[in-house]
């Protein structure tokens, strides 16, 4: 699947099962990528981490945060505030209270971005609404 199909299947607001099915495809490109950088298809990992944002489940945020440090590509690819589909406020709240390395890794991330400024403005309905131009939907 590519990202054309998997918008023309799930658009960029998917909901129920879709979503366990986006999870399934960003996970398997992500270890692909992980694997060899250019083997999983970062584009589609990022569609799929916009389709996860826009449903914002907060559970979502290291599924996110694994795709997005699968390789360099994908840490390109794939935008920081993409984690924060609750929120920024939320999002930090959450990896602080999961305490693993990754949610710190995570959150740090998160700190230094907001601190250089990447969240300035930032709103989960706009940065959505960005998306929605890009994929031109």
């Amino acid at each position: 699947m590519n990202d054309d199909e998997s918008i023309r299947r799930y658009g960029l607001h998917p909901v129920g099962t879709d979503l366990d099915d986006i999870r399934e495809l960003l996970k398997a490109h992500t270890e692909r990528e992980r694997r060899s950088q250019g083997e999983g298809d970062t584009e589609l990992m990022k569609l799929c981490c916009v389709q996860l944002f826009n449903a914002g489940v907060t559970e979502d945020v290291l599924l996110i945060w694994d795709a997005k440090t699968a390789s360099m590509d994908a840490a390109c690819s794939i935008d920081v505030q993409l984690l924060c589909g609750r929120g920024l406020t939320e999002t930090k709240t959450y990896l602080s209270a999961l305490g693993t390395p990754e949610a710190e890794a995570a959150l740090e991330r998160l700190l230094a971005c907001e601190e250089a400024g990447d969240f300035e403005d930032f709103g989960v309905e706009e940065y959505s609404a960005r998306y929605a131009d890009y994929y031109d939907e």
